[in-house]
């Protein structure tokens, strides 16, 4: 389903488009309160970083596995530490509108691979990796703006 949803986009100028066409919707995220082990098993499931949201999915940060490899080189015991201990605060956000041609300059200054996508209010509404946006540019013929 998600190959049929992602043939749908209509293809154009690559810098043109925006994040909100490519982004995953559905975001594994986390409660402050979520315990490291347990942060620790969603990224060992295939995500280097995970945000971290209060009430209204309101995004406050996020929890990468250098984040948890601080946590036990400190020798903090992961079932003892909280997303807000290891967190790191107001990560990098991109809002739905961002073109993926600035996108690709924020990726590329910032050296992040997955970046959270918030609204106007700051709440999660999907996240954007490195390789989506490569996929896309592959989809697009590889055209980039002057």
């Amino acid at each position: 389903m998600k190959k049929a949803k992602r043939a749908m986009i209509k293809i154009k100028d690559f810098d043109s488009m925006t994040v909100s066409q490519v982004m995953e919707k559905e975001v594994q995220f986390v409660p402050l309160k979520m315990k490291g082990h347990m942060i620790a098993t969603l990224l060992i499931e295939g995500f280097g970083a995970v945000p971290v949201v209060e009430k209204g999915r309101k995004l406050v940060g996020i929890v990468s596995e250098h984040d948890l490899l601080a946590a036990v080189d400190d020798h903090h015991a992961l079932s003892t530490v909280t997303a807000k201990d290891i967190m790191t605060p107001n990560p990098y956000s991109v809002r739905a509108e961002t073109t993926l041609g600035t996108l690709v300059h924020i990726l590329r200054a910032s050296d992040l691979v997955r970046v959270p996508v918030v609204d106007a209010k700051n709440k999660l509404i999907g996240i954007i990796a490195r390789r989506d946006v490569l996929r896309t540019y592959l989809a697009t013929g590889g055209k980039r703006e002057q």
